[in-house]
């Protein structure tokens, strides 16, 4: 197969028409361009320029060069950039995780930002359990997590925390919710196993032992305890849901929401919860 670069020294000369011109384009001597030029005519076993005193002329065959040869070094480049966006991270599909609760808002808003900073990038994603993340993360079966309270990781998300409630409970009238008014309410919470850094940090955010409703459904999105009257939850701004009241907790809380990623999505992800305002 000819050289790729000896084609493009002839399609610069074909396209000037003169071997000066090209020469000075291509930043190398004359005589080398033309060296290169006959070797490539060699091994094709075909003439394809015919030189004059003044001019340059392209024969049948070079004329067919010029036109296919030029689309094949476009193609050429453009396969060599894909290759370095691919390695780069930039390109090819990504497999990202995250739990129920990032499913809401911040999953969602993340990757319609991420489609325009990264738009050769396949995003497949999945909703796990945490301790399901942690281990694709941690023996490549995936290549991304979301995990709110991670054990390491990036801060994707400093979350404002709130009370979830039934619009008909009292706590829906308050503009924010005290922690103390939580004492008596039956605080609905998932097994400490399934996320133990979320679980403690939510539970460090009450000064007294509450009343607690494991909620072992993981992905109860419509979080029925809390619709029913049973319970409330503590649950980040991200979390409203329709036909519940949220109400951000008093005094201010944040709980962090952490990205387990590394490479050119980390980045293009970190730019882009920038943006909107999450860190």
């Amino acid at each position: 197969m000819p050289d790729l670069r000896r084609l493009g020294y002839f399609v610069a000369v074909a396209e000037e028409r003169n071997f000066t011109r090209a020469a000075e384009r291509l930043h190398v001597a004359q005589p080398a361009l033309s060296r290169q030029v006959r070797l490539l005519e060699d091994e094709l076993g075909v003439e394809l320029l015919r030189r004059t005193t003044h001019a340059v002329e392209l024969t049948e065959a070079g004329e067919l060069l010029l036109e296919r040869g030029s689309r094949l070094l476009g193609d050429a480049d453009a396969l060599w950039q894909g290759v370095r966006r691919a390695a780069a991270g930039e390109a090819g599909t990504i497999r990202l995780g995250y739990g129920a609760s990032s499913a809401y808002e911040t999953a969602p808003r993340l990757l319609a930002a991420l489609a325009s900073r990264l738009p050769e990038l396949a995003v497949e994603t999945q909703v796990l359990a945490t301790p399901a993340i942690l281990s694709g993360v941690a023996d490549g079966s995936l290549d991304a997590g979301i995990v709110r309270c991670a054990p390491s990781g990036v801060v994707l998300r400093r979350e404002p925390q709130g009370v979830l409630v039934d619009p008909e409970h009292p706590l829906a009238l308050r503009d924010a919710v005290g922690v103390d008014e939580l004492r008596d309410e039956l605080l609905l919470m998932h097994p400490r196993a399934e996320n133990p850094g979320h679980y403690d940090a939510v539970l460090g955010l009450l000064d007294f032992t509450p009343r607690l409703l494991e909620r072992r459904v993981t992905f109860d999105l419509a979080l029925t305890p809390v619709a029913e009257g049973r319970g409330v939850m503590i649950a980040g701004v991200s979390a409203q849901s329709p036909g519940l009241v949220w109400r951000p907790l008093e005094p201010e809380a944040t709980l962090d929401v952490h990205l387990l990623a590394d490479g050119v999505f980390a980045a293009a992800a970190l730019e882009a919860a920038r943006e909107l305002g999450w860190i």
